[in-house]
């Protein structure tokens, strides 16, 4: 018996609608399953819904992957897939595997000799990157920022100091409710020349992307509260 493939279906970054954001091969493939590794039951229904409204959801099988599911989960869709069955991973927005707990299925998957297919979505830190300005060569992406403020200062300035010696660029995030937080550490804390780029709400209709330096931003600082925000901090090319 042939083994299943491990499809890996990218989500929107939050809007409403799909066919300007996902290509039409993705809802094609997802809507032709019949389980899925998801983060949040209730989002993935709702994406499988927009891809099409007849979609038999009842008759889907979805199994957790996210923090509280552990080892059981990734074991149990590693016996679906052996058996010869697909299996999709949705993210809870963008392209899983990245900040993402399938990331370790995927893993899971490459041990077993299961074959993996990744589909073309938007990734909010590749958005960011390339609308930034700063290098594409020489990039790292930190994920959550230190929840602790004196941690998080430090970080910054590690980030400031390598991407004033090397041109790299630093990408980060942190949970919305402290973007504000994130942004007063970083006008407090960081010197007037470096280049801080901040993109929010990105594929939505009110999208922003600026890159300013901090001196600048201290002037046109604007709320960031409840955006899905990526920062970056970098050099002009």
């Amino acid at each position: 018996m042939s083994k299943g493939k491990l499809y890996l279906i990218p989500n929107t970054l939050g809007g409403e609608t799909l066919t300007d954001i996902l290509p039409q091969e993705v809802s094609q493939t997802a809507i032709s399953l019949t389980v899925f590794a998801v983060e949040e039951i209730r989002s993935a229904r709702r994406l499988l819904r927009k891809m099409d409204r007849n979609f038999p959801i009842d008759e889907a099988q979805f199994i957790e992957l996210n923090k509280r599911s552990g080892e059981e989960g990734i074991q149990k869709l590693l016996w679906i897939l052996r058996n010869g069955t697909d299996v999709g991973v949705i993210s809870e927005a963008g392209c899983p595997g990245i900040a993402d707990p399938g990331a370790n299925l995927v893993s899971a998957a490459h041990e077993e000799a299961i074959e993996v297919v990744p589909f073309v979505g938007p990734s909010s830190i590749l958005l960011a990157l390339i609308a930034s300005g700063f290098s594409g060569q020489q990039f790292s992406f930190h994920g959550y920022l230190p929840k602790e403020r004196k941690d998080r200062v430090r970080k910054l300035k590690d980030f400031e100091g390598d991407a004033r010696r090397t041109g790299s660029t630093h990408i980060f995030m942190d949970t919305p409710f402290r973007n504000m937080n994130v942004l007063e550490d970083m006008l407090n804390d960081l010197g007037d020349t470096t280049q801080i780029c901040i993109a929010s709400n990105l594929t939505l209709p009110d999208t922003s992307i600026k890159t300013m330096s901090a001196k600048e931003w201290r002037e046109h600082a604007y709320d960031l509260s409840k955006k899905p925000t990526m920062f970056l901090i970098g050099k002009r090319q």
